[in-house]
């Protein structure tokens, strides 16, 4: 695929409201559409990048029952038709049986390499999706249409795609850029708070590892936002894809600095893998809290002040989100066990663990050698 300018067609409609943000990797670059009703346009934003008007949407059942008709009435308004195949939601259809299912099911759609595929859905449904586009036909083009906030400002930008193992999260997959994202903040509306909220643990992140005025915008904007304030969200998202796509496009592949993108996630992932992958943690939520204990082991080895965990914990509380161990429901592994469970993480180099540490709020760094007595002391500490 040739490299492009940033996608024009939305300009004539000023009253959209849609913000751009253009990724320009050599070859691969795409543009990612911010605003309201973009399934409605969604036809006009597409038609573009078709060699003929057929398209394959993979979705969940319940993004499915709220967004699939509106996604096929916008690609009907521009004359594509669009064939689907609708799986189970949850976590544990980004596994070996359904990504078969998905490109079994491509080829029976006759997919050709010229031909795209939707994602539509949140993060499992991106990652899924996006792996199986990767892997047929030695690589098909791919649209994202994340429909959650967690998908929206993280997975579906920067073509991270892939599957979970047994051993871990994220353990099987592959970079493969898609070609269109497509963010419509009008669809946030139809999360319940749980999940919103989950997905602004990752919003969150952005400022903690990189902006510390972003933090301080989340810290006097984040009720609003979650109250459904709309403009606040989608400046909320920009902001975050902005800048992902600006790391994305330094280090396509995290060789350096786009492992700063993970901080909270090396503590989040096992957290997740102890608790089954399932709705007694959401991935949000462990990475939420898995920023709170990235900030208190960063204090712990005396690398930032002891007021930044107590900001970073405050906020949470005040956003109504998981902050520690305890807000998890149920029993959970010892201090050891889940350091344990940390040593499956895709950060592990030469058998060392890297964690994503900071010397301040907006200030993350790589750190490797990390003391396992000081890791095992944020963990136990919870």
């Amino acid at each position: 695929m040739t490299d492009h300018p940033p996608n024009t067609a939305l300009a004539a409609n000023k009253a959209a409201d849609v913000t751009t943000v253009h990724v320009p990797l050599p070859g691969r670059a795409y543009d990612i559409h911010i605003g309201a009703d973009l399934l409605t346009g969604a036809g006009t934003l597409i038609a573009p990048l078709l060699r003929r008007p057929r398209v394959a949407v993979i979705t969940d059942e319940t993004v499915g029952a709220l967004h699939l008709s509106g996604l096929r009435a916008g690609l009907s308004q521009a004359g594509i038709s669009a064939s689907a195949l609708t799986l189970p939601p949850g976590e544990a259809t980004k596994s070996w049986g359904p990504l078969q299912q998905c490109v079994d099911w491509l080829l029976d759609q006759k997919i050709e390499r010229g031909d795209l595929v939707i994602a539509l859905g949140g993060g499992v449904i991106g990652d899924l999706v996006g792996f199986a586009a990767a892997i047929l036909r030695r690589g098909v083009r791919f649209v994202q249409i994340p429909t959650s906030l967690l998908a929206q400002v993280d997975s579906s930008v920067g073509g991270k795609t892939g599957i979970n193992a047994a051993q871990g999260k994220n353990l099987i997959g592959a970079f493969h850029q898609p070609s269109l994202v497509l963010a419509d903040i009008n669809v946030l509306g139809t999360l319940c708070r749980r999940d919103f909220l989950a997905g602004y643990g990752e919003v969150m992140k952005y400022g903690l590892l990189g902006d510390a005025d972003f933090f301080e915008w989340l810290e006097h904007n984040g009720p609003a936002l979650a109250a459904g304030d709309t403009s606040l969200r989608q400046e909320a998202v920009r902001r975050s894809v902005q800048m992902k796509a600006d790391i994305v496009t330094r280090d396509e592949t995290e060789q350096g600095e786009r492992a700063l993108l993970n901080l909270g996630h090396t503590f989040g992932h096992a957290l997740e893998a102890a608790t089954g992958y399932g709705d007694r943690l959401l991935h949000g939520e462990g990475v939420a809290i898995g920023c709170a204990m990235a900030f208190d082991l960063s204090a712990r080895l005396g690398l930032c002040a002891q007021e930044d965990p107590s900001r970073v914990r405050a906020h949470l509380d005040t956003m109504g989100l998981h902050k520690g161990l305890a807000n998890i429901p149920g029993t959970l592994p010892d201090a050891a066990t889940l350091l344990t469970l940390m040593g499956q993480d895709k950060k592990v180099v030469d058998g060392q663990l890297r964690f994503i540490l900071a010397h301040g709020i907006g200030q993350a760094f790589v750190a490797s050698s990390v003391p396992e007595t000081a890791i095992l002391k944020t963990l136990a500490a919870g």
